[in-house]
């Protein structure tokens, strides 16, 4: 009777340790599942947004290295803001990243929202 309960109260803790997809933004680091590939935010390569506080010529662009991770493989990439690059059967998207820039304050910590369209 004490090893029945003693493997159900293992089982049930073990359940806890699996860390659940994250489909939401997502910081450097951790990985997003996009409903195909999982991509993982590595750095940002380029952050020249125009700042909130400020008047631009040119909107600026952000680009994020990442790697997508499928099955059995992975392949890293630079993801510009808002263009679609081609992996696997599909196309993966930076779609939006958070906070604005704000030159004027200490940066805080980016989140990243990504998108894949294709797939089976």
């Amino acid at each position: 009777m004490k090893a029945i309960v003693l493997v159900a109260v293992l089982s049930s803790l073990a359940g806890c340790a699996v860390q659940k997809p994250i489909e939401g933004p997502v910081r450097l680091g951790q990985i997003a599942f996009v409903g195909g590939p999982k991509v993982r935010p590595e750095m940002v390569i380029e952050d020249s947004r125009c700042p909130t506080d400020g008047r631009c010529v040119w909107a600026g662009r952000l680009i994020v290295r990442v790697t997508v991770l499928g099955g059995g493989w992975s392949r890293q990439l630079d993801l510009t803001r808002g263009i679609p690059v081609n992996v696997a059967d599909g196309t993966i998207t930076l779609v939006a990243a958070t906070p604005p820039r704000r030159p004027s304050r200490l940066p805080l910590p980016y989140r990243f929202t990504f998108s894949f369209q294709g797939g089976l």
